[in-house]
């Protein structure tokens, strides 16, 4: 058996979230996700579903899928807002979902255990639902942030 596991704070074997622009003429530069404190991937097939008379049950079709990565992660000033020298980088987490710009996302899921046999979500999204909180239980700002993916994952 080969569980996968994040093996957090193992350089190259725990998880990662890499966003780089999504744009047909791509903004320059890469913000990786650090800090995450959980992960959701979401791939829900819908059904149609209907009824016939010579039927005693439902009868169902898989449809379209919707796609989406979930997590939560404690707040990086940097990386929330953006910094450095590239646009896309400028941009933070916080820009890319109010510019409501296109990015590809690689998402990592972690290894076995060498770093070398895991493997790796990608897709295009729009980064969704941000709501960042602080209390004084938790006195540091958290937020859920959602990949809402456009289209299908890609795994390798």
């Amino acid at each position: 058996m080969a569980y996968i596991y994040p093996a957090p704070g193992v350089t190259g074997v725990e998880l990662t979230l890499t966003l780089t622009s999504g744009r047909d003429t791509p903004l320059a530069g890469t913000i990786e996700v650090l800090a995450l404190q959980d992960v959701t991937v979401n791939a829900a097939n819908d059904v149609f579903t209907w009824t016939q008379l010579d039927e005693t049950a439902k009868l169902q079709v898989a449809t379209t899928s919707t796609n989406s990565l979930s997590m939560n992660l404690v707040l990086d000033q940097d990386i929330f807002f953006g910094t450095g020298t590239d646009a896309f980088e400028l941009l933070g987490i916080f820009g890319l979902s109010k510019d409501k710009e296109l990015v590809n996302f690689s998402l990592y899921l972690g290894d076995t255990s060498t770093g070398v046999t895991g493997k790796t979500l990608t897709g295009k999204g729009y980064v969704t639902g941000l709501a960042p909180t602080v209390s004084a239980d938790a006195p540091v700002w958290v937020s859920p942030i959602t990949i809402t993916v456009t289209g299908e994952y890609t795994v390798a």
